[in-house]
């Protein structure tokens, strides 16, 4: 953990793109609520080949330019050409955005050619080298390895391609298991792998939700954790008074063994995240 011990401890937050206005009212309400944890910056998804591309982009604005915080828009390239890439990045060096969280993206279905970037490591390079340093690259990083990777060391080889293409930070698939996120970063350091590398962590507040987001994404649910979770049937407020306890402990641990930071998957909620991030004790703080 030498690798990261070295970098202050910062707290951050994903949404996604509200669909409707009372969507998008209630998330200026959530956000106005995370000022109490100062967090540094607030990043929003983008759709499959870009399909929320529209809605991205105005939530990107209105946190931007109307909350203090500096806004990292996701960017998948899946689907995309060098040409529509370059124009969104000009509308968002023209907001000031200094941020981008580079992804490779899912196709949507029934879409079948992935356009001119193959993988986020291709678009991480393009980006490096027609911008150089204007945005700071945040990229994924899988302490239980990336799906489609058939062992740790091919999922490693992976990253560091991804890191030398010009990767500035990364930031974690979610994960309930310290020591995935210990031994992933023992491997990075044993490939010369060197930049923060931030564990993604989401909060507990519906089993069903869980385990289908988990199965998705190839996020591992330890057996344990699905038991006590299964037990609590319908009893929905003993299960997020139990997944706080969980996570806000877990995430303790993270920060404790020197991870640079939690990046938070709120889920567009306030509380869940607000309340594990005010009962953090930062041993490195920015």
């Amino acid at each position: 953990m030498k690798s990261q011990q070295k970098y202050a401890q910062k707290l951050s937050l994903e949404f996604f793109p509200p669909r409707t206005e009372p969507g998008m009212e209630k998330l200026k309400t959530i956000i106005e609520g995370y000022k109490a944890i100062n967090p540094e910056y607030m990043s929003v998804t983008y759709g499959a080949g870009g399909t929320t591309q529209e809605k991205t982009l105005e939530t990107v604005r209105y946190i931007q330019q109307n909350t203090g915080f500096d806004s990292a828009p996701h960017l998948t390239c899946v689907g995309a050409s060098e040409e529509s890439v370059s124009k969104l990045l000009d509308t968002y060096s023209d907001l000031g955005i200094k941020r981008i969280v580079a992804l490779r993206g899912d196709l949507p279905s029934g879409m079948m050619d992935p356009g001119e970037f193959k993988y986020a490591s291709d678009l991480v390079k393009f980006i490096k080298a027609t911008r150089g340093d204007e945005f700071h690259l945040e990229v994924a990083a899988y302490p239980e390895t990336h799906p489609q990777a058939r062992n740790c060391d091919i999922g490693i080889k992976w990253f560091k391609h991804k890191v030398e293409q010009g990767a500035d930070s990364a930031i974690t698939q979610y994960f309930y298991n310290v020591d995935s996120y210990l031994y992933f970063i023992d491997n990075c350091e044993r490939n010369g792998i060197d930049l923060p590398i931030i564990p993604g962590i989401m909060p507990i507040t519906n089993y069903e939700n869980l385990i289908r987001f988990s199965e998705g994404c190839g996020a591992e649910v330890p057996r344990w954790l699905k038991c006590r979770l299964e037990s609590f049937e319908d009893d929905k407020e003993s299960l997020m008074a139990f997944g706080q306890d969980v996570v806000t402990e877990m995430a303790q641990k993270l920060l404790d063994a020197g991870a640079p930071g939690i990046h938070f998957y709120s889920m567009n909620q306030l509380e869940p995240c607000l309340q594990i991030a005010q009962s953090l004790t930062f041993k490195n703080p920015a």
